[in-house]
């Protein structure tokens, strides 16, 4: 079936599973295939590097959660989300709106995977600066976070330039 003509529920489900899926491919090859434990740091450009850092938080490592409990409460929390962007995507009518959702569910969903496997988060690609900019200048991230990402971007582009609306007498 051509993208275009499927269901928003069908694109917003297959960016969640590819999301996912690119997620955990990419971990499993970073820590299993290339050995990124032995080898980091690796310099990919004066501001990235590849880097193993478990992140047992959220975003910037917020909310740390080393103990099972805390671990609990979190997956707990990020489960709450995710339904109710399910159920978001259940009643899109949008492909954009979908497409996003989608790579929102899909991200969560590769670092809930990491956090009911190994009690926290991988990240491996390390962006800096030397600039002084602030602590916020230093960035840790992983495939799941660029989906999530990616996914409020469109969201927030499809908020500021919504599609025009279906002419009149036009299916």
């Amino acid at each position: 079936m051509p993208l275009l003509s499927a269901s928003p529920r069908r694109i917003g489900l297959a960016a969640a599973v590819l999301a996912a899926f690119l997620d955990q491919t990419h971990k499993y090859w970073m820590l299993h295939v290339f050995g990124i434990e032995a080898r980091q740091p690796v310099t990919l450009t004066p501001f990235l590097d590849i880097v193993l850092s478990w992140n047992h938080g959220v975003s910037y490592s917020l909310f740390p959660a080393h103990e099972t409990a805390g671990r609990a409460l979190l997956l707990a929390g990020q489960s709450v989300i995710v339904a109710g962007l399910l159920w978001w995507l259940w009643r899109v009518e949008s492909r954009l709106q979908a497409l996003a959702i989608g790579l929102v569910i899909g991200g969560a969903f590769g670092n809930a995977i990491d956090r009911l496997a190994r009690g926290a988060v991988a990240d491996f690609f390390y962006l800096h600066t030397t600039l002084p900019v602030g602590p916020l200048a230093n960035y840790v991230f992983n495939v799941a976070d660029v989906a999530i990402t990616a996914g409020v971007v469109l969201l927030l582009y499809e908020s500021f330039f919504p599609p025009p609306p279906p002419a009149e007498g036009v299916a």
